[in-house]
Order: C-alpha cells, then sequence, then structure tokens
C-alpha cells in the first residue's frame, strides 16, 4: 500500500514517488533525511537526532523566483547568439557555450556567431512555442 504523500507548493495529493506535482509541475524534493553522525534515518524537520543527540545543521532553503516565458523568448530571439536566455533560465552550461561559439566567430568570419545566433532564435521560438516549458530547476515558465 503506497503512503499518501502531498504537493508542498499546492498541497494537493500525489503519488508518494512523483518526481514533479502534476498539478503545478513543481520539482519534489526528498524528504528522507539522516543523521550525519550515526546514520539514523530522521524526520525531515528534527533538530536533533533522537539516538546519538546530534544537533543537525539547518540547511538553508532555495527560495525560487518565477522565469517568464515571454522574457526567456524575447531574450533567444534577440540575444541567443550570446547565450543570454539560457542564463536567464538557468542552463549556465549551455549558455557558456553559445558565448564561447559567439566570440569563436571573430577568428571564423563569424561563422560560429551566425551559428550560435540561429541556435538562439531557434530556442526563442521554441520557447513561446512551448516546446521548452521548464528553467533549469525543472520548474514551468510562467
Amino acid at each position: 500500500m503506497m503512503n499518501k504523500a502531498y504537493c508542498p507548493f499546492c498541497g494537493k495529493e500525489i503519488h508518494s514517488n512523483d518526481h514533479f506535482c502534476s498539478y503545478c509541475g513543481n520539482k519534489m524534493e526528498l524528504s528522507q533525511k539522516y543523521c550525519q553522525n550515526c546514520g539514523t534515518q530522521i524526520d525531515e524537520y528534527t533538530l536533533t537526532c533522537p539516538k546519538c543527540g546530534y544537533e543537525i545543521p539547518s540547511i538553508p532553503i532555495k527560495q525560487h523566483i518565477k522565469k517568464s516565458k515571454v522574457v526567456a523568448g524575447l531574450l533567444g530571439i534577440f540575444l541567443g547568439g550570446l547565450g543570454i536566455h539560457n542564463f536567464y533560465l538557468g542552463y549556465s552550461s549551455k549558455g557558456f557555450f553559445q558565448v564561447v561559439l559567439f566570440v569563436f566567430g571573430l577568428f571564423t568570419f563569424g561563422l560560429t556567431i551566425f551559428i550560435s545566433s540561429l541556435w538562439g532564435f531557434i530556442e526563442g521560438i521554441m520557447i513561446f512555442s512551448g516546446y521548452i516549458d521548464r528553467d533549469g530547476d525543472g520548474h514551468l515558465l510562467e
């Protein structure tokens, strides 16, 4: 029998093994936590291990900032060659690669600038069409 689980963002019931909420699209984090001192499984909000008394350090909660589909699409279409839209969405590795292609274009008489710009333009269209609908953390674009 499966345990009931609820999305911490929207409160809807989900399957306990889901990685994303099917209602709001937010990424589910694993709530199992272990004592760093003795390895005993503890509750997510436990401050002191009940077995060994170790004080569990608090982990700062990462605040999510919603990303705009319109902003990402426009950045992709107009500044896509520089990978600005990928940096905005949290895909920094892909954005860095586009910057390298763009800069390398100075030595290839603009060939890689054209390739990088076309790549960014196509991704901008894909964002507007909904084919790319999540940011780097897996959250839906607004």
